[in-house]
C-alpha cells in the first residue's frame, strides 16, 4: 500500500506541474485595466520582442486564482472560494478577486496578517525577538505592522515612521510604539552600524556593509558615505528594562539623546572612522545625495533620525526599492538582483519600468493596494509557468536576467505552507490562540536557515532535509490534515458529493486547484480496491500523497 500512496506522490512531483489544468480552460476577457498596468505590459513586451520571445499562454483560471491568493493573502483558496471564482462569469472576474482580496472586510484581517509576517521578517528577521535577551519585542513589531497594512496606510508614512519611532517596544507600556522594534537592537552595539546599513538597504537599495570598512570597487558608496549616513544614529539610544531579579530584558525603549560627538563637542558632534592605511578621518551627517543638516549634535537644534526620514521621502531609489522588492514578491525575480542593490554598478533588466513605476507610485500617494493591483492585473503575472522553445533564454537559474515571458516556479514560503494546510483541510491545532501560535512558531521554526554574517541573514528552505522530510509526512500538521475523526475535512468530505470519483476531484481541487488525471484516477481505484472497499483510507491516502507533492509546495 505505502508503495502505492509513494507512487502517487511521485507522480506528482514529476509530472502535474507539466500537465494542463483540467479544471477550465476558459480565458478570462481582457478587462478595463489602470494606465499603469498598460505601462507594464507595453514596457515587458518590448523587451519580449527585443530578445524575439513569445511568452508561454494565459494561466488557467483555477492555477491563478490559487496563485493571487498565495501572494495577496497568504494562502491558497479554499475549495469554496476557488468553486465561487471558477462559477463567476464576469469577464473583469480576475480584477473583481484582486480588489475583494485587498478590499473585502472578510479578508482584511489575513492580508494584514501575511503582509506584518513579511514585514516582520524582512526587518527583525525570523528569529527576531525570540531570545530572552533580545530588545526587540516581536510581538509589538507585529502588532505595529498588522495596524499599519489592516489601515492600508502609505508606505512612505510607513517607511518614515519605522526610521524615525521613539518609544516603548511593548504592547501594553504608556509610551508603547512597536515601530521602534526595528531599530532598537540595532542602535546601541558598533556605533549603529547594522542600523546603517539595514536602514540604507531595506528603503533605499543601497548596500553599504561592505565600505563601513573600505571603498568598494564596483559600488560609487564608498566608505565616507558610509559613515556619513551612520551619523544620522548617533543620537539614539536603546534603554534596556529587566525583569525583576533576572539579565531578561522585559522591555526597551528607542530615545533620542544630545550628541557629543566622538570629539566630545556637541556644537561640532563629528564622528571619526579609520582608513585601511591607518589614517583618520571625520563624517557629519550627508544623505546620500550629498544633502547636509546641522552639524550640531543637540536634539533640540536637529533630530538626526527625523531630518534622514524627511530626506528618504525626498529620494528616488526610496520608490524604486520598494517597486522592486514588491514585484519580486509577485514574479519571482525583481529588476535587479539581488533586489536590495540598486545603483549604475547593478544595472536593472527594466530600467524605464523600475524608473515608471516607482513615479507612478510616488504619484498615487504610495499606496500599496493599488501597487499590487498594478502588478497582479499585468500581463506578466497572467502567463502559465511553461518553459517552452520559444522563450528558453527566458532563464534566470541560470543567471540571465529576467524577462517575465513565464511565471517563474517557486516555493511557497514556509508560513504560506503552514496557513495553505490549515486552509485546505481545517488542520489547525487545537487549544487556546497562545497555544496555536506556538504550534505555529515551532512548526515554521524547523524551516529557518541562518547565515552567520553581519547581517544575520536567514530564509527559509525545503531543503530535502530528512528532518524537514519527517516533519512533513508525519508532523502534527499533516497529521491532523489527514485525520479521520468526526468532524474532520476527510470525515466530511466522505459524507459529499455523488461518488468516490468526485470525491477523488474535490480532493485535487482543494490541494492544487485542478482535476486528477486519468492516471491519478486510476490510482485512486487501485487505493480503494488495496483498502478492501474502505473509501476513508483511501481518501486518507490520497490527501497525504496530495499534501506531501511538490506540486502543493509551489507557487505556480
Amino acid at each position: 500500500m505505502k508503495s502505492i500512496v509513494l507512487s502517487l506522490s511521485g507522480l506528482l512531483i514529476a509530472g502535474s506541474l507539466a500537465c494542463p489544468s483540467l479544471v477550465s480552460t476558459a480565458k478570462a476577457a481582457a478587462p478595463a485595466v489602470p494606465p499603469q498596468v498598460a505601462m507594464i505590459n507595453d514596457s515587458v513586451e518590448q523587451v519580449w520582442r527585443d530578445f524575439s520571445i513569445r511568452p508561454a499562454a494565459e494561466a488557467d483560471d483555477a492555477t491563478w486564482c490559487r496563485r493571487v491568493y498565495l501572494d495577496v493573502i497568504g494562502r491558497i483558496p479554499s475549495f469554496e472560494e476557488l468553486s465561487e471564482f471558477m462559477g463567476d462569469r464576469d469577464s473583469n472576474k480576475r480584477a473583481n478577486l484582486v480588489d475583494r482580496l485587498l478590499n473585502d472586510d472578510r479578508y482584511t484581517e489575513e492580508y494584514a496578517n501575511h503582509w506584518s509576517t513579511v514585514w516582520t521578517n524582512l526587518l527583525i528577521g525570523r528569529s527576531g525577538g525570540t531570545d530572552r535577551r533580545d530588545l526587540t519585542n516581536r510581538t509589538g513589531m507585529q502588532k505595529y505592522l498588522r495596524d499599519s497594512f489592516a489601515g492600508n496606510k502609505t508606505y512612505d508614512q510607513l517607511a518614515y515612521e519605522l526610521v524615525t519611532a521613539e518609544g516603548s517596544t511593548m504592547p501594553g507600556n504608556a509610551n508603547f510604539n512597536g515601530a521602534v522594534n526595528f531599530l532598537v537592537d540595532k542602535v546601541n552595539a558598533e556605533k549603529g552600524t547594522l542600523a546603517t546599513s539595514s536602514v540604507s538597504r531595506i528603503f533605499l537599495g543601497q548596500q553599504v556593509q561592505c565600505t563601513q570598512c573600505h571603498n568598494h570597487p564596483f559600488n560609487q558608496w564608498k566608505q565616507q558615505k558610509f559613515w556619513e549616513f551612520n551619523a544620522f544614529f548617533r543620537q539614539t539610544r536603546a534603554l534596556r528594562r529587566f525583569v525583576d531579579g533576572t539579565r531578561d530584558i522585559e522591555s526597551a525603549e528607542l530615545v533620542s539623546q544630545d550628541f557629543a560627538g566622538e570629539a566630545n563637542d556637541p556644537e561640532d558632534a563629528l564622528v571619526f572612522y579609520e582608513l585601511r592605511n591607518g589614517l583618520q578621518k571625520v563624517a557629519y551627517p550627508v544623505f546620500t545625495d550629498g544633502t547636509e543638516i546641522e552639524k550640531s549634535g543637540f536634539v533640540e537644534d536637529v533630530n538626526r533620525r527625523e531630518e534622514l526620514g524627511r530626506l528618504m521621502l525626498q529620494s528616488e531609489y526610496l520608490d524604486k526599492m520598494i517597486v522592486n522588492r514588491m514585484w519580486s514578491m509577485f514574479l519571482g525575480y525583481g529588476f535587479t538582483r539581488p533586489i536590495d542593490d540598486l545603483g549604475p554598478h547593478n544595472p536593472s533588466s527594466h530600467p524605464e519600468l523600475l524608473e515608471n513605476l516607482g513615479k507612478e507610485f510616488r504619484a498615487n500617494s504610495y499606496d500599496l493596494k493599488k501597487l499590487i493591483t498594478w502588478i497582479t492585473l499585468s500581463r506578466p503575472y497572467q502567463l502559465a509557468s511553461t518553459l517552452s522553445t520559444s522563450n528558453e533564454i527566458d532563464d534566470p537559474t541560470i543567471g540571465e536576467s529576467p524577462k517575465f515571458s513565464r511565471f517563474y516556479l517557486r516555493q511557497m514560503s514556509a508560513e504560506q505552507l503552514y496557513a495553505s494546510m490549515v486552509t485546505a483541510s481545517n488542520a489547525q491545532s487545537k487549544g487556546s490562540y497562545e497555544q496555536q501560535e506556538a504550534e505555529r512558531r515551532r512548526w515554521l521554526s524547523q524551516f529557518v536557515v541562518a547565515f552567520g554574517n553581519d547581517e544575520g541573514t536567514e530564509t527559509t528552505t525545503f531543503n530535502g532535509s530528512i528532518p524537514q522530510a519527517l516533519m512533513l509526512f508525519n508532523g502534527d500538521l499533516t497529521k491532523n490534515a489527514i485525520s479521520l475523526e468526526a468532524g474532520s475535512f476527510l470525515d466530511q468530505l466522505s459524507q459529499s458529493g455523488r461518488s468516490p470519483k468526485d470525491r477523488v476531484t474535490r480532493l485535487f481541487l482543494s490541494g492544487l486547484a485542478r482535476r486528477p488525471t486519468k492516471n491519478e484516477v486510476s490510482i485512486a481505484s487501485k487505493l480503494l480496491v488495496a483498502r478492501k472497499g474502505n473509501e476513508p483510507e483511501m481518501l486518507q491516502d490520497m490527501w497525504w500523497a496530495i499534501l506531501n507533492s511538490n506540486e502543493f509546495i509551489m507557487q505556480h
